[in-house]
């Protein structure tokens, strides 16, 4: 299959790398001067450095000749680049298979990325949200991972999981496409909590208590919007839930640990120097919660640090101090 994956990020260039061996595979970024380095050093040296590029991945920073022929379109950008990237694909390619991989909810709007996809892309393009629990870097060294394909069309996600699945990388289908969503966008919230829990020495029955705690609030969230159970407790939900949490490569988790630290978030993000998506997720997810009255109280500590200014010690304590509830009310 000829496939081009648009965004040249640590995520994008990972995909690219993991199916470059079963297929034809052509890398679009934006920055020619980073494709340039990338095409002469065969390394993507900002995203990642440490794995080597291999030489059948085509690279390339002109988006027509990335479209042209193309199959199949994966698109890596984040949430707050994906309308954009949409608009030039409906302007520039003929109908084909759309999968995207951003997680989140678009900025203001609160859509998730599928509601985006179908105010941009005409009905002609086949479509899928490709997630799991996966750190880019784990990927690209061709680590065993396991996805899920959410799409409305059977046959479509069918036929794209086949051709995409292998040896090192597991996909499996699933038609409920708002609950891969909700919890790939949710979890990262709840990777800063964990982040800002490790920081502050609350140990490991603290980390359990909170990924747990969190999955509930994923799915009442989930289920608010549409989201299936079976979904928000599998590889998109709690399979992402659980190593975002746990995981020391998490960006969102590291945002959390240096809040912990009594950092700053504009000194976090600019030592982080990628995007740690739960940062501008959290806005839009406590937008919700308040508009269909779902209670999500980690997310709200979340966000309360984040943007209100509340020291997380502070913050935490204050969500330690809540009364006791029925666990399944």
């Amino acid at each position: 299959m000829n496939i081009s994956v648009l965004g040249a990020g640590a995520w994008g260039t990972a995909m690219a790398i993991s199916l470059s061996a079963h297929h034809q595979v052509t890398l679009w970024g934006r920055n020619e001067a980073q494709l340039a380095e990338m095409a002469a050093t065969r390394i993507n040296q900002h995203y990642l450095p440490d794995v080597t590029l291999p030489e059948a991945l085509r690279l390339s920073a002109d988006l027509d000749t990335a479209l042209a022929a193309a199959e199949l379109l994966i698109v890596a950008v984040p949430v707050s680049a994906l309308r954009a990237t949409l608009q030039r694909i409906a302007q520039r390619s003929a109908p084909t298979g759309v999968l995207w991989l951003c997680k989140g909810f678009e900025a203001q709007t609160s859509l998730l990325p599928h509601q985006v996809v179908a105010q941009v892309l005409p009905a002609t393009f086949s479509r899928g949200v490709l997630s799991g629990p996966s750190f880019a870097l784990e990927v690209a060294r061709g680590l065993p991972t396991a996805l899920t394909l959410g799409s409305g069309d059977t046959e479509f996600a069918r036929h794209t999981a086949n051709a995409l699945h292998h040896a090192r990388l597991r996909v499996y289908t699933c038609h409920d496409v708002i609950g891969v969503e909700v919890g790939g966008a949710v979890k990262n919230v709840l990777a800063i909590a964990a982040g800002i829990a490790d920081g502050l020495g609350f140990g490991c029955n603290a980390r359990a208590a909170l990924i747990t705690r969190g999955l509930a609030e994923i799915s009442r969230l989930g289920l608010k919007l549409g989201g299936k159970g079976e979904t928000l407790g599998g590889l998109s939900g709690a399979g992402d839930l659980i190593l975002t949490c746990t995981g020391n490569l998490s960006r969102n988790r590291q945002v959390g640990l240096l809040l912990a630290q009594g950092m700053t978030l504009p000194h976090i993000l600019e030592q982080l120097g990628h995007v740690a998506e739960g940062v501008y997720t959290v806005r839009e997810v406590h937008r919700l919660a308040v508009q269909l009255d779902v209670d999500m109280p980690i997310c709200q500590t979340v966000y309360s640090i984040l943007y209100e200014n509340i020291p997380a010690a502070t913050a935490v304590e204050a969500l330690l101090s809540r009364a006791p509830n029925s666990e399944f009310q």
